[in-house]
């Protein structure tokens, strides 16, 4: 009886990595730059426009932003600070405390969301909601189904469908068909345009789109570390002294044990 237990619990272990790989093949390759400063303040100023009427980001204050993205605090002030007139608060959201009564649900914090789900969720699932008239607000997503979230971004991506084949093929089918009919190089642009079919133009055009999702995404990447840049610079300082190190402790090592045989 235990044996059949352990077996049970070791198959399950085995399945987990297995279920999760099957899952992060749907989802695009996205290439974190949280050194493009540029495209973080683009990501910061789209963020304050389209998003923090509802999400927050809660561990993250205006002036380490503007101190992080060089963005002169009159600046700040003038155009990101919405829902305070003080840089060393966080940032909240402009939602009242109602919120629960219109949407189900208190909209998310997302201070931590690129580090909780990853930046690859994050960036396909801000390219990936379609039209559903089956849901109450009139949209899905192929990333998270059922979403309660309205596509706030609609009016820059434009409104898109679901192809047949990618709604009726199931979850296993569609992830082993990617895996032998996409090589590891394939494009995003080629990855969405295998799922969906844009059937009204945004004011954004497809690319203009996705960079906008890309800014979008990095800049939460950077909100959920803002100490990103720095703990990567210091860890090539660490592994560079720790190559020293090594040398000096061989040497040491052989001064040591010279006259030993």
């Amino acid at each position: 009886m235990k044996r059949t237990k352990l077996l049970t619990l070791a198959a399950a272990l085995l399945l987990v990595p297995l279920s999760a790989l099957a899952e992060h093949a749907e989802l695009d390759h996205f290439r974190v730059d949280t050194g493009n400063k540029a495209g973080l303040q683009r990501g910061a100023r789209d963020f304050m426009a389209y998003c923090s009427g509802c999400h927050s980001l809660k561990y993250l204050r205006y002036n380490r932003l503007s101190k992080d993205l060089d963005i002169p605090e009159d600046l700040l002030k003038a155009n990101l600070m919405f829902t305070s007139d003080k840089p060393g608060d966080t940032i909240k959201s402009a939602m009242p405390a109602t919120a629960a009564e219109w949407f189900g649900q208190v909209p998310p914090d997302l201070s931590l969301a690129a580090r909780a789900r990853g930046a690859d969720w994050v960036y396909t699932y801000l390219n990936s909601f379609y039209v559903d008239d089956k849901r109450p607000l009139g949209v899905n997503n192929l990333v998270l189904p059922g979403v309660s979230m309205p596509h706030v971004l609609s009016e820059l991506q434009g409104l898109q469908t679901l192809k047949a084949e990618a709604a009726h093929e199931p979850a296993e089918g569609k992830a082993a068909a990617d895996g032998a009919s996409a090589s590891h190089e394939q494009s995003q642009e080629s990855h969405h345009g295998s799922k969906f079919e844009l059937v009204t133009q945004g004011r954004f055009s497809p690319e203009e789109y996705r960079q906008f999702t890309a800014d979008l995404t990095n800049f939460l990447v950077y909100a959920a570390e803002p100490a990103r840049n720095a703990r990567i610079s210091k860890g090539w300082d660490v592994f560079a002294f720790l190559v020293l190190f090594m040398f000096v402790a061989y040497r040491l090592k052989k001064e040591y044990w010279k006259d030993v045989h």
